[in-house]
């Protein structure tokens, strides 16, 4: 799996789909249009529906629930993280990342452009509110 990088400043949810699908950002955005999810819309931020439906558009099932992040070795093998959580007048934002453990190698795919590296392992920098598993 390979980082896919977001082309919209709320593109992470469709850029981490993509990393999931294994597919590259222009193909996960047309996906997301013809769907009605649009990068422009900041629900993305916000609400975990539109990923969801582009997920399972692409075949990808996930864990029906969020689950609190407790800590880096209890995650599951594959999951989309929120970090950056905070809160803008009563709504919650995030920002889509994924984690992968391999081969008990783990990292973070973070789609966000202006990283040098947008493959992470400096976990103590980001902070986790929760997490959907990814079953495949």
């Amino acid at each position: 799996m390979e980082a896919v990088i977001q082309e919209e400043t709320s593109g992470c949810g469709i850029a981490a789909s993509a990393a999931l699908a294994g597919v590259p950002y222009p193909d996960a955005k047309r996906m997301a249009n013809s769907l009605g999810i649009h990068a422009e819309d900041k629900a993305l931020w916000s609400d975990t529906r539109h990923v969801r439906t582009l997920l399972s558009a692409f075949q990808i099932s996930t864990s029906p629930v969020e689950t609190s992040f407790e800590s880096w070795e209890s995650l599951p093998d594959t999951a989309l993280l929120a970090i950056k959580w905070r809160l803008e007048k009563d709504r919650a934002f995030w920002h889509w990342v994924v984690f992968i453990r391999r081969d008990g190698d783990a990292c973070v795919l973070d789609s966000r452009k202006s990283l040098k590296s947008h493959v992470r392992q400096d976990f103590w920098r980001m902070k986790p509110k929760w997490y959907i598993e990814v079953f495949n």
